[in-house]
């Protein structure tokens, strides 16, 4: 069960687009939501002839942004336990220090925007944060327009990829803990197998050339074999999680490019949730940029729930 969660805000209202989501899980499950900005370490200056010491800039600057916080608090209603807290540093390390010191359990923040503020935030805070934090976080794409911060948003169909390996599962208990929050929420899980060969198909064949014909043969039983392969993993995922109650449908997709097939899964089930394990290969810290996760993130008009393995 979600005890606390943490939205980072910095002023803007492409990231108060965070704000409804965690307010309808902070609600369901009477968690303490944490409101959060960072303050940069300030230097003295000197103005039209005035000394500003670098401690009154900072006592200026901090007592502004908890004004802010506060204002966000009172819109976001009453019921709600909710936190205003101003940290000072570099603003993802002390994002990631301050949310693993107090136990939080899920960062909600708004990843980027469309048209020329699209890398607002993702390939930068956000992109770090899935890097270094070790907790899940849920992404959320904020819009152009303000953000109503009494919108209930609750989503009723989650997508969820498993590529068949264990690493891959370690999403599941976050995105179920999650769902259980939402009555009637219909999971979907996704296999992507890579074709035997091209999307494009092999052009007919003259009936004589027997042996091109079983070549074809053979390529056709193969991918016919993978995608049983990956009908029987899901099924078994499945029904570990249907003894648990839940709504489970599976669908395997045959694609080359798994974060495509992902997401026309998504839009086809009107999935309100994508969630899926970021994948550490090698032992290389490169999460999201160029992965998987990165173009899903990116191209999805949903919010994902993404978690590094912690291991990585």
């Amino acid at each position: 069960m979600y005890r606390k969660l943490l939205v980072p805000l910095n002023g803007s209202h492409f990231a108060e687009h965070a704000l409804p989501l965690a307010r309808s899980i902070v609600r369901r499950c009477r968690a303490t939501l944490e409101l959060v900005m960072v303050v940069h370490p300030v230097a003295e200056a000197y103005v039209e002839g005035v000394f500003f010491a670098a401690a009154e800039l900072e006592d200026e600057a901090r007592a502004r942004r908890l004004a802010y916080l506060e204002n966000v608090k009172t819109q976001l209603g009453g019921g709600l336990s909710v936190r205003c807290c101003i940290l000072e540093g570099d603003v993802v390390g002390a994002l990631c220090a301050h949310a693993a010191s107090e136990g939080v359990d899920l960062v909600v923040m708004a990843t980027h925007a469309r048209g020329p503020l699209g890398r607002f935030w993702l390939g930068s805070t956000t992109d770090e944060m899935v890097r270094r934090a070790p907790m899940p976080i849920l992404l959320v794409r904020p819009e152009e327009e303000q953000v109503d911060l009494t919108l209930e948003s609750v989503p009723t169909r989650v997508i969820l990829p498993l590529d068949g390996t264990e690493l891959a599962e370690h999403i599941i208990e976050p995105a179920v803990e999650l769902a259980e929050l939402m009555p009637g929420v219909e999971f979907t899980l996704v296999r992507v197998i890579q074709p035997v060969v091209p999307l494009d198909g092999v052009p007919d064949l003259p009936v004589a050339d027997q042996e091109a014909h079983a070549l074809l043969l053979r390529v056709r039983n193969m991918q016919d074999q993978l995608r049983q392969e990956g009908e029987e993993y899901l099924e078994g995922v499945a029904e570990r999680l249907r003894f648990r109650g839940l709504s489970v449908h599976t669908r395997v997709a045959i694609d080359e490019n798994p974060a495509v097939a992902i997401l026309r899964e998504a839009n086809a089930v009107g999935a309100g949730l994508i969630a899926l394990e970021t994948h550490a290969r090698r032992g290389l810290a490169r999460l999201m940029l160029g992965s998987v996760t990165d173009k899903v993130v990116r191209g999805a008009h949903v919010p994902v729930l993404v978690q590094h393995p912690v291991h990585a």
